[in-house]
């Protein structure tokens, strides 16, 4: 089959926008399987048709987003100010799309153009000590000085105090709800702050999402996605900035770190980054010395998410019931890569993809970073 992909620069027509929308708000649809239905049907409308038959193949029906629930999102976000931004559009923040399951669709409400300049990320502990706070200012305001945006969470404590201090030169701050859901509810004056001093919000959740807390981990691969860098200042070992760091560093980003007390256990998660190999910090001129040399590269092209205007026609695979038991029975509750599959089932990759595809949409298999995926059940 042969498509058109959607160029950087491209704007979907309102048409393929909905259809997008419908798509990935449909069950069991996440960034990957989204790229794989549009790479194998040519387009969302086209994938929106086949999406009900995929998943009884899989096993499971599931439920399709119709076409007025997803123009009320529409609405509703263009009722905030806000709009939907496609990867590969203009708006698009660069360094996002080239990231391992980047949303097809983000809301962005403010000034859209701060996500164009370079950004780094800073985050910490929600119960953040005062000289951490104090530090976590004068590393934002530093590096917004150094002409980059900060990113970081609207959560209490650091994000908060990295957002506070960089609202003169720019700052975003990345939503695990809809744009209507400021969260903490503490934070909602600083969010609105944000918006006047000419910064953005950012989210995949759709309007009037509430976050709950496996959210906050999806939002953290955001912040690290539109990141040049992440400073971590203050986190406990098991923590959502850790997420964010690590996260962070399989993007290929840099991760730094402020050392604290070993007798601190908000200090020791920072600690470990640095045992790990993230770059301590001593100075807030160590930062801007390691960014200034990534401020001049290009961000690397995403992967090819395929639109056509719903014209073309999904090529046929042929295979059989058997088939689609040989790559079930190659799976289990362990990752596994797409490739082995191929390898254990003997089927070609097309067979293999399609049957994962329809196991995908029925809810039956995980996917996983690095073209792997699991049995759920």
């Amino acid at each position: 089959m042969t498509t058109a992909t959607v160029r950087p620069g491209v704007r979907l027509t309102d048409d393929q926008r909905l259809a997008w929308l419908r798509l990935i708000r449909s069950d069991n649809v996440g960034p990957a399987t989204f790229r794989e239905l549009l790479n194998h049907f040519g387009s969302a409308a086209a994938a929106l048709e086949a999406v009900p038959e995929l998943a009884r193949r899989g096993g499971r029906p599931i439920r399709v987003c119709d076409a007025d629930e997803a123009r009320r999102e529409i609405d509703a976000h263009t009722a905030i100010g806000a709009r939907l931004v496609a990867i590969g559009e203009p708006d698009y923040p660069a360094w996002l799309k080239a990231v391992d399951g980047a949303p097809p669709l983000v809301g962005v409400r403010g000034a859209v153009a701060t996500l164009g300049r370079p950004i780094a990320a800073v985050v910490g502990a929600r119960n953040a000590s005062i000289s951490g706070r104090k530090l976590a200012m004068r590393i934002a305001a530093s590096l917004g000085e150094a002409g980059l945006v900060v990113a970081s969470g609207l959560a209490r404590g650091i994000d908060a105090a990295a957002h506070e201090a960089a609202l003169v030169t720019g700052t975003v701050a990345v939503f695990a709800g809809g744009l209507d859901h400021a969260y903490p509810p503490e934070n909602v004056d600083l969010a609105r702050r944000i918006l006047d001093s000419g910064g953005a919000h950012l989210t995949e959740m759709p309007m009037g999402w509430e976050p709950r807390g496996r959210d906050f981990p999806r939002r953290n691969r955001i912040i690290s996605g539109i990141s040049l860098a992440v400073v971590v200042v203050e986190a406990a070992r098991r923590s959502g900035s850790l997420i964010t760091a690590r996260r962070a560093g399989d993007q290929g980003r840099l991760v730094f770190a402020v050392p604290g007390s070993p007798l601190d256990p908000r200090a020791s998660g920072a600690n470990l980054l640095i045992q790990e190999g993230a770059t301590i910090v001593t100075a807030v001129d160590d930062i801007i010395d390691e960014i200034r040399p990534m401020l001049a590269r290009q961000a690397e092209p995403e992967p090819a998410i395929a639109e056509s205007g719903g014209d073309d026609a999904a090529m046929p695979v042929d295979m059989d019931e058997s088939d689609r038991a040989r790559v079930v029975a190659a799976l289990g509750k362990a990752p596994v890569e797409l490739d082995e599959i191929v390898r254990f089932a003997g089927l070609r990759p097309a067979v293999v993809h399609l049957v994962v595809l329809e196991l995908a949409l029925a809810g039956r298999v995980e996917r996983h970073p690095g073209q792997r995926v699991s049995l759920v059940e």
